[in-house]
Formats: structure tokens, sequence, C-alpha cells
């Protein structure tokens, strides 16, 4: 079962509340070092905890944030609840708007190899980054960004709760992706059972952060290791923001990749190891290409320098692939693109492909257009975005996606509120599961 907790969350203090927009911060994996480099100036910006200088050890993040809490700069909620976080955004080249439901609560790290896990990813870990994240846990212990969770609820029967919540909001700032965020609290305690109610037979698939919570599995496992472990302590459980998959404000960009640093890289002998396998069609206006292979199963865009080529794949092609996966993984675009395009035309190996300096991810096509003609990459190739029944099915299947198959959007950020597993400040005066 889906074990979710309210807490007292951290927040930053009234007065630096009002700049509130000044102490937010993107998440480490999707902000520039301009974008950092400008934050570190501000003196409290949340970036200090969450993507710390290179320089800083876990030690020093520890006193950092001991010093913020013996100084006022964040201060704990008296009271435990359920945070209710929208956002409103709109897409590029498109007038709808949206608004992501959701709510942020601690759940419970369940170990996600095991037949029996709450929490299903969707993509491997590195384990350096862990590792990394671990010691940070260790010394800290505190959850500084919420990972993003989806739990599957077609009658949104935690909406109307949630609506409610939001005529009252605590924040509301435009962030560095143009989105308003809105962040409101539920403390009626009948209310927030619902909430954990609702999602106590859950399955929950992980959207975003699965090194965070890689992380609080470790260290859970280190400290279930210590004598008195009850279950019921701080180390059990992350922050998690989770919104309902079901919504149609849930949205999943495609991450395009661009390749560079192939020695003696030849189009023609490429393009002639892909023929096998490929329809080709030359497409006149670059910017067409998204919009050509949308919806066409096994299509990509190739990128150069002074053309752009629509590649399909043959039919009867899918039954070379030799990569031993179900056929739910198997007939994936993105597993098509790697094993076709990237290991039987360009050589590299799939298993070389996660740390390949030749690949790099990119989710804007005007940047891959951009660094193809610049001749700063060889080649770019064109996906698609991938959709969240698939998601669902390859979760289930037990199997994950390509790497960076997925880029739900928009981020979380980070700096609203941050989530303590320290004993003495995770405890509430109540356990809604005895």
């Amino acid at each position: 079962m889906a074990k979710i907790l309210p807490f007292k969350a951290w927040r930053y203090n009234d007065r630096l509340s009002k700049s509130i927009d000044q102490l937010t911060s993107p998440l480490f994996d999707v902000i520039s070092q301009k974008q950092r480099d400008a934050l570190y100036e501000i003196e409290h910006n949340s970036i200090h905890l969450s993507v710390p200088l290179h320089s800083e050890t876990p030690g020093q993040a520890q006193r950092t944030i001991a010093k913020w809490k013996a100084e006022g700069v964040i201060e704990q909620d008296p009271i435990p609840g359920i945070y209710v976080y929208y956002q409103h955004f709109s897409l590029p080249g498109s007038s709808k708007s949206y608004i992501r439901k959701g709510f942020i609560s601690f759940i419970e790290a369940t170990d996600w190899g095991k037949p029996d896990s709450v929490i299903l990813r969707h993509e491997n870990t590195i384990p350096h980054s862990v590792s990394d994240r671990v010691d940070v846990l260790r010394a800290t212990e505190l959850n500084v960004s919420p990972t993003h969770g989806l739990y599957f609820d077609p009658s949104f029967e935690l909406e109307k709760y949630m609506d409610e919540s939001q005529l009252n909001p605590i924040y509301e700032t435009e962030d560095y992706q143009g989105v308003k965020d809105v962040l409101s609290v539920i403390h009626d305690r009948a209310v927030i059972q619902k909430f954990i109610d609702k999602l106590g037979p859950e399955k929950i698939i992980l959207a975003d952060g699965h090194h965070r919570l890689e992380s609080s599995i470790q260290y859970r496992q280190e400290m279930m290791q210590q004598n008195g472990h009850t279950g019921e302590e701080g180390y059990n459980y992350h922050l998690m923001y989770l919104t309902n998959g079901e919504a149609d404000d849930l949205r999943i960009l495609p991450t395009h990749r661009l390749i560079s640093g192939i020695e003696n890289f030849s189009r023609e002998e490429f393009l002639k190891k892909l023929e096998p396998y490929f329809f080709f069609k030359p497409i006149e206006n670059p910017y067409d290409i998204e919009e050509i292979i949308l919806g066409k199963q096994w299509a990509f865009g190739l990128l150069f320098d002074d053309e752009t080529i629509k590649v399909r794949l043959k039919p009867e092609a899918i039954s070379l692939m030799e990569w031993k996966f179900p056929e739910v993984v198997k007939t994936l675009d993105l597993t098509v693109m790697h094993y076709f395009i990237i290991e039987k035309a360009l050589g590299i190996p799939g298993k070389e492909q996660r740390g390949s300096r030749n690949i790099t991810f990119e989710r804007n096509f005007a940047t891959c257009l951009t660094k193809t003609i610049k001749k700063e990459a060889q080649f770019a190739i064109i996906t698609k975005e991938i959709n969240m029944e698939t998601v669902k099915q390859v979760c289930t299947s037990g199997y994950t996606l390509p790497q960076k198959s997925t880029y739900f959007y928009p981020k979380v950020i980070c700096g609203y509120l941050f989530g303590s597993i320290k004993e003495d400040e995770f405890k509430i005066p109540f356990n809604p599961w005895q």
C-alpha cells in the first residue's frame, strides 16, 4: 500500500516569504550554469540547499541548514498538513491553458526492486549520483525538493478538496518556466484522512526524481540495520508531489538526441547503414519535421547542417531487433531509435549508450537546429513524446524505458517548502495507520 503522511513543512519566515520568488530555484537537472551563478548570489536562495556549489560538502550543507534554522531564516509550521500545489501553464504554439493539480506529502520510501513495490520507476539510476545524494541526506536529514509521483483516480475524488484549499494560497509566483505556481495547505484532519485512504491501495509511478528517491531508499535500508527499527521513523519516508495520472493536464514532452564527436563520421556511410531498415523522405523545411513525424510509429527526423530527412522503420525490420525485451518495450519508438539508429548505424552498443559522450539530450527543437547548423553537433535525432498509457504499461511490466524517454512538464520548483526526516521534527501528533 502507498503510505502517505502529512508533515510540518519548514518554510521561509514571513519577512522573506514576501520575496519568495527570489528564493525559489529550478531542479538541479534543468538549471543552466548561468542561472546557477545568478541564484548563488542571493544569500538565502534555496539553490544553496538543492544544488550546492561544487566545493561544498555534505557537512557544510548540514551547517547551512542548522544556521538557517537557528537564525529563523526557515521556520517549521506548527501544525501538520498536506500542501496543495497547482501549476498553471501553456505550451509553446498553443493557446490552451492547463492546470496541473497535485499535493505534497511524505510517502514511505519502499524498495522498488521488489515484486510488491508500491512505487514503480520508469528509468534507471546512475550509482555515483545516488551515492552523492545519500551523503547529503545522511548529513542534513532534510528533503529539499519533492520528487514527482503519479496516482490514478478516474473519479477525481481529491480534486474538490484541493480546489477549495487553493482559494487561500500561501504563495503565488511565476517561475523560470513562465509557469504560475500556487501553494496552499490542508490542515483538516478528516480531509487529510481522505487523501491517506484514497492512496492507500494505489501503486505510484515515479515521474521525476529517480535519483532522489533512490537515495531515500538506500538511506532507509542503511538505517533499518540499526537497533529499534519500527517502520515509523522519519527515515522511512520521502517527500513527494503527487498528481493524478488520469488528468489531461499531465504533459510529457519529447527529448531529442544530439550526436557529436563521432570520429571519421561520414553522413553518406551512416545513411547507407540505415537504408536496410528505414524509408527515407527529404523534408524541405526543417521546422516542419516535428509535425510530420507526429502520430507516426517508428518515425524520426534527422537534422543535419544543410538537410532534414524523415526516416521511418520498415514494418518487417522490427523482427530483426536482437535486444531481449518484452514486446511493450521492444516496440517503443525510442527503443527502435537506440537500436537501429544508434547501435546498428552509428556503432555505439546499447550497453555503452548511457555513458556515451557522443550522445547528449536536448528538449528544445530550435537548439537542436542551431547546433547542427553551427556544426556543434554532427546531427540531431528528433523524437516524439511518449504517452501516459505507454509509461504505465512499461512500469507494470517490470522493465524501464530507454534513458531520457520522458520529460514531464512543468518541473516542480524548489524553495516553497522543505521536509525534515529528523525525528523530533518529523513526528506528528497522530498516526493515521493505527
